[in-house]
């Protein structure tokens, strides 16, 4: 007797010492829903009693439950009627970002007999933010010598949105001087910019004022708008040159502060201080313009805070080189930053259940805990491997991706 005490006492060490297990009854399945986000409070999203197979009456005696890892009470279940709602503000943006699938994952566990389901919600887009200009005003400094189809880069807007609702298009002011090169959707293609359609005048038009309007594609639309200011120039022919319109270059996510990035380098045909050329920073998207800095008079990119792939895997970089003439000229080009994964995540473990003490006369095949893992890392960083110490009568069963059970594999004594 004294011996199988201490085997159930190692038992519950055990028990208690594992670190990657979860589980899930056979026979349970995943269901999906689907909602619009900032639906208001009550809006119903499912008959999820309904759908698991269970009765209303068995919700309380079999301690129905939810759980949504790290999702807060954003939405929760009726026991009365078994009805899935909403509880509280849905923000995809601020729940997704930019991610083209965005939804809520639940978990629902029930008692006796321990069983769990597994719920997708999909939170489906409206077009509930409006084209965003990074500057509330762009100014340009053209000279009048510039050639007719002369283009001039402008700092195009972004929107919090996806999908069509985040599809933008432009449009320019009625003027006689300018019109708009569109972008595409390709990076590697031609970006925003004014076209000169014919030559300036400064005495005759010495500035022009225009307003450039983005509208996203959501039904209504919403716009965005922002001053262009245009200063016409003699002066300064040429303008300086980068050896690229785009440079790539990858980094690792935990890259140390003033770690090199890329040296840039413009050149300029003009002589004296007409072809002497500084650098500065345009933007740096998605908000990192404190993530790098750049040497004015080197042009030489660094890192200069904390990257994190998990956070943005790519940043796009503008660049301007200007002259010292007078009046100065520039230049445009965009460094593409890609930021790779190191594995910077350990896995992080949920116990869903526990089952102590484990009886002696416990059957095989018992299930006795529930675990489910995550690691926010990618690829092989982001495998996680679950095994038991040697010599032990239990085993871990696989039910689910990243989820375990871990089972009686022979009877205790």
């Amino acid at each position: 007797m004294f011996d199988s005490q201490r085997r159930g006492l190692r038992a519950r060490r055990l028990l208690l010492s594992l670190l990657l297990l979860t589980v899930w009854e056979a026979g349970s399945g995943q269901v999906h829903y689907s909602v619009q986000e900032e639906a208001k409070h009550g809006t119903f999203v499912g008959r999820i009693a309904q759908d698991l197979g269970l009765e209303l009456a068995e919700l309380v005696p079999r301690l129905f439950r939810v759980a949504s890892k790290g999702r807060g009470d954003l939405l929760e279940v009726n026991l009365q009627n078994g009805i899935l709602f909403v509880n509280s503000r849905i923000d995809r943006e601020e729940l997704c970002g930019q991610s083209a699938v965005c939804s809520i994952y639940l978990e629902v566990i029930v008692d006796r007999p321990l069983q769990v389901f597994h719920v997708e919600v999909e939170i489906r887009d409206i077009n509930d933010n409006p084209p965003v200009f990074f500057l509330r005003e762009q100014k340009l400094l053209i000279p009048e010598s510039k050639q007719p189809e002369s283009n001039f880069p402008l700092e195009g807007a972004s929107d919090a949105d996806i999908g069509e609702n985040a599809l933008l298009t432009y449009r320019l002011s009625q003027n006689e001087y300018f019109s708009l090169q569109l972008p595409t959707h390709s990076k590697q293609t031609k970006r925003l910019s004014l076209t000169l359609k014919k030559y300036l005048d400064r005495e005759k038009t010495p500035e022009l004022n225009l307003l450039l309007t983005a509208a996203d594609g959501g039904k209504p639309e919403l716009t965005g708008t922002v001053q262009l200011f245009i200063h016409v120039l003699d002066v300064n022919d040429n303008d300086p040159e980068f050896e690229q319109s785009e440079y790539k270059v990858r980094l690792m996510e935990n890259a140390a502060k003033e770690t090199f990035v890329i040296k840039l380098n413009a050149t300029d045909r003009d002589e004296g201080v007409n072809g002497e050329v500084t650098y500065s920073l345009m933007s740096v998207k998605p908000n990192g313009k404190l993530l790098f800095t750049l040497d004015e008079n080197s042009g030489e990119v660094r890192v200069n805070g904390t990257l994190d792939y998990e956070e943005n895997k790519f940043y796009e970089i503008e660049v301007q080189a200007t002259d010292k003439g007078n009046p100065p000229m520039a230049s445009h080009c965009t460094v593409w930053v890609e930021i790779l994964d190191a594995n910077d995540n350990a896995p992080e473990v949920t116990l869903t259940s526990l089952s102590l003490p484990v009886r002696e006369d416990t059957q095989p095949s018992t299930v006795i805990a529930l675990i489910s893992v995550s690691d926010r890392d990618s690829g092989a960083n982001g495998q996680v491997i679950c095994s038991l110490t040697p010599n032990v009568p239990f085993k871990v069963v696989s039910t689910f991706k990243n989820y375990y059970s871990l089972v009686l594999d022979s009877a205790l004594d």
